[in-house]
């Protein structure tokens, strides 16, 4: 009985976060991710937050949220960048 009681324990325990060193830019330490990037998990969520709100206050005028939409943009080319530089370092072809 000792033993079923050792293994439900050790289904309970929440799962131990990684160690990695890199958490710049709003990086967590979530292990790699297999599929597509939710947009709750984006580092740009705020910002994309920031236009619709915009968006919304200005009657749907765009011209007048146009830097919330730059704002955006650069994160998304910033969080893609990451991406990439990731990518390279865990990839190799050999």
């Amino acid at each position: 009985m000792a033993s079923r009681d050792a293994q439900e324990s050790k289904r309970d325990d929440p799962p131990q976060p990684s160690t990695s060193s890199s958490t710049a830019m709003g990086e967590t330490d979530a292990p790699a991710r297999t599929g597509p990037l939710k947009l709750s998990d984006s580092m740009c969520a705020p910002q994309y937050a920031a236009s619709l709100k915009c968006l919304d206050e200005a009657n749907y005028d765009k011209s007048k949220c146009q830097d919330h939409f730059d704002a955006y943009k650069e994160c998304k080319k910033q969080e893609r960048e990451l991406r990439l530089e990731a990518n390279r370092k865990s990839k190799s072809f050999f």
